[in-house]
């Protein structure tokens, strides 16, 4: 007994001293992964477009606030995050940032003060950026934009993540090593590659996540589970590499439309991808777009995407019996006659480039229905984009639907024309009515 009380002391003593050793670690800042020559200068531009395609603005712009200038509520599974202001303010902005300050921000998470970021900002993607947009970009900030005074409101997360420090852990068993290392077949594929797993950080919502750190499970396609779907929020992220995923079926132009216009003839985006699309994809060059979209058909994997199949609790009714309005129809098929009918049609099959498509639609099918619960609950808009400036608002309909209404309408969605995902609860509504909207409208 004394023997196992003594083993029991040690550990305590062990994990005392760990902690202890994370309190006082030295904070680690990476150097530049590249060096320049004295005296270089960014290309004209160069920092607007860095900033463009790592999508800065759609989580530093608060709805109705100005660009930059944080105050955005960053949903995520350990609480609410409110992302800072990144103008040059000097009072609550970074404008008392030096390059390495800000450099030390974009690949070790740390604030000028030490203290350390919370990985919701993606510095595990941005930690590949090349040294030259590292500069491109800190330039853009410090010089051409101008500084706005506004304070965001402080994060408060309850113990244990309210331990900034415990984050040095974190990053040791998480981060990749810094700077892009090109590994592709070709330079447009390098392009692409870059510019989806460094600036564009498309695997923070893309890529699963571990259980035991919620940290990706991999940061580049060389990984197996690297933009396999994820989760953000309530929101399904898809598969894009399964050989039967929405990405890959797509021709090219399907899919460069979508992330270029945020529609094709089949789907619209929403969520967290609408923001995307609104503040960055739409704006990228289209040799960048044609590296996005090469790079993801090149990592295409041979696999079905994952089951989210199910026994219908009811057999789905046929398009003409919907048509005609049976009287012998359910409530959920009574419930989308009502009020989805007029947009996406009896055929669930929508308007081409207007009304996606339900019959098959990701986000419909996906595993976790809280995608599709929102935008029921809430309704959601495709963004206005130079290539097709009409943004489509889709009303919510959760001041008019009780929780079971919603279910069951969800329900038969996601069990109707060749759709054949679980059902809905009504559990699973309550859960997620009232929580914060984060559409872009």
């Amino acid at each position: 007994m004394r023997a196992l009380v003594r083993i029991i002391g040690g550990l305590i003593v062990l994990v005392i001293v760990i902690l202890l050793g994370l309190m006082l670690m030295p904070m680690h800042r990476t150097a530049a992964v590249t060096n320049l020559p004295a005296g270089y200068e960014p290309p004209a531009g160069a920092g607007e477009r860095v900033a463009i395609a790592a999508d800065c603005a759609a989580c530093h712009t608060a709805p109705g606030g100005k660009p930059f200038a944080g105050g955005r509520v960053v949903e995520t599974p350990i609480g609410r995050i409110y992302a800072s202001n990144i103008t040059p303010d000097r009072k609550t902005g970074i404008g008392n940032y030096t390059l390495d300050d800000f450099r030390a921000a974009l690949y070790d998470g740390l604030r000028r003060d030490g203290v350390h970021l919370y990985p919701a900002m993606p510095y595990p993607s941005y930690r590949k950026m090349t040294e030259e947009d590292v500069r491109a970009l800190y330039g853009y900030f410090m010089n051409e934009l101008a500084p706005v005074e506004a304070s965001v409101p402080e994060t408060r997360l309850a113990f244990p993540f309210n331990q900034r420090w415990g984050i040095r852990l974190w990053d040791w068993a998480s981060l990749p090593p810094a700077g892009f290392r090109p590994y592709m077949r070709s330079a447009k594929l390098d392009r692409g590659a870059y510019l989806v797993e460094a600036l564009a950080h498309c695997g923070s919502c893309h890529t699963p996540r571990n259980g035991l750190t919620f940290a990706e499970k991999g940061y580049e396609s060389r990984s197996a589970d690297f933009l396999t779907g994820g989760v953000i929020g309530a929101w399904p992220a898809p598969d894009l590499r399964a050989r039967d995923s929405a990405a890959q079926r797509w021709s090219d132009e399907q899919l460069a439309a979508l992330l270029a216009s945020g529609r094709n003839e089949t789907a619209g985006v929403s969520g967290e991808m609408a923001l995307a699309v609104e503040h960055s994809l739409q704006h990228l060059p289209k040799s960048d777009m044609e590296a996005i979209v090469s790079y993801l058909k090149a990592i295409k994997q041979d696999r079905p995407i994952a089951d989210a199949s199910a026994p219908r609790s009811t057999p789905a009714p046929t398009a003409q019996q919907l048509a005609s309005a049976s009287p012998q129809l359910g409530l959920g098929a009574r419930l989308y006659l009502d009020n989805c009918n007029a947009c996406h049609f009896a055929t669930g099959k929508g308007a081409k480039n207007v009304f996606p498509n339900l019959d098959g639609n990701a986000v419909v099918t996906a595993k976790q229905p809280g995608g599709l619960i929102s935008l029921i609950l809430n309704g959601d808009a495709i963004p206005s984009t130079s290539e097709r400036p009409e943004r489509l608002v889709m009303p919510g309909f959760g001041w008019r639907l009780n929780d079971d209404e919603v279910a069951a309408l969800a329900t038969f969605v996601r069990q109707s024309w060749s759709n054949a995902a679980p059902a809905v609860t009504t559990a699973d509504v309550a859960k997620l009515r009232g929580a914060v909207n984060t559409t872009p409208w």
